[in-house]
């Protein structure tokens, strides 16, 4: 049987060697990332603004970037285009949602652009039909930002709770602050690019949370049989030696999962690219962190070199490095 090896057995890279330098970087990073979100803010898409969802039906096929020509000289700001599938839909019923931002501090648009949006889109499809329209308040979107707000604090706090009762709380909080990288890092991205923020980013980074998380379980297991294995030895040889035994499995899940996400990003269309743009920027940095955040908090803290259950002095064990 052939085995395929991404890297040699041997394999002795230095991870933990700039472990100053990389720790700082991910630092300004994050304060970079909080100084534009306050000075700059998210564009925030319909589902946090407010705005108006038109459904249309018609019998021509949708396409969206004929959608969005036509709508485009209006300038009535960000405009959200998906065509709804369903397998009880026969060939020559076309159905698309529509959500356009609010208008200035109306709750929705005005009758006026109403029928300037239909009269637009006829142009494409004479056939093409307004078939509902509502309208989502500041206040509903409010109440969304406070329970996505909710939805990722709640999620935090779980991985700490769970990281606390398997490994120990030095691992729980660097794997907490490894979370809170990723999530300030993606949330800085999209403020320094102005991709649209709406609740499916909200989706991609609770996903983002639970990817590396996976990848950080991952290394504190090694790091925790290798402390043991070795009560010894230096703390970040320790987790150099650990870091370098889980290689080939952090690459084969990053690059397997990078290739699916780009394809989806190249031919997956307008309606997901920023959820999969959020998720490889998720991969990139979540790898990151669970090296240069998670392992060095740890090695900070101090880590437990002896998990055996006898004798009064067992699990009470715990060394930092003096390496520099």
């Amino acid at each position: 049987m052939f085995r395929l090896k991404i890297v040699p057995d041997d394999t002795n890279i230095n991870f933990m060697g700039p472990w100053k330098f990389t720790f700082g970087l991910s630092v300004m990073l994050m304060a970079a990332s909080v100084a534009v979100f306050f000075a700059i803010g998210l564009n925030f898409g319909i589902d946090f603004r407010g705005g108006t969802s038109i459904r249309t039906e018609g019998t021509q096929t949708v396409d969206i970037g004929a959608y969005r020509e036509a709508l485009a000289p209006m300038g009535l700001g960000d405009i959200a285009i998906t065509q709804v599938f369903d397998p009880t839909y026969g060939p020559e019923r076309n159905v698309a949602m529509i959500r356009i931002q609010a208008q200035g501090d109306t709750e929705s648009v005005t009758p006026e652009i109403l029928n300037q949006v239909e009269t637009s889109l006829q142009t494409y499809d004479s056939t093409l039909r307004f078939t509902s329209v509502e309208s989502v308040g500041p206040k509903v979107s409010g109440e969304l930002v406070q329970e996505a707000i909710l939805a990722v604090g709640a999620a935090l706090a779980a991985v700490l709770i769970y990281i606390w009762l398997r490994f120990e709380w030095q691992f729980a909080l660097g794997a907490v602050a490894a979370l809170v990288h990723d999530i300030t890092l993606t949330i800085g991205v999209f403020v320094v690019l102005q991709l649209r923020f709406d609740l499916a980013i909200i989706a991609a980074l609770l996903t983002i949370v639970g990817y590396s998380l996976n990848d950080t379980v991952v290394v504190f297991d090694r790091m925790r049989e290798n402390f043991i294995k070795f009560k010894k030895r230096d703390v970040l040889d320790v987790m150099n030696l650990s870091l370098n035994e889980t290689l080939t499995r952090t690459l084969m899940t990053s690059f397997t999962t990078l290739i699916a996400l780009i394809a989806l990003f190249v031919l997956g269309g307008d309606v997901i690219r920023g959820f999969v743009f959020a998720m490889i920027w998720g991969v990139v940095v979540g790898t990151w962190s669970s090296v240069y955040v998670a392992a060095v908090i740890v090695k900070y803290l101090g880590v437990k070199r002896n998990w055996d259950k006898g004798g009064d002095k067992a699990g009470t064990q715990f060394t930092t490095s003096d390496a520099k």
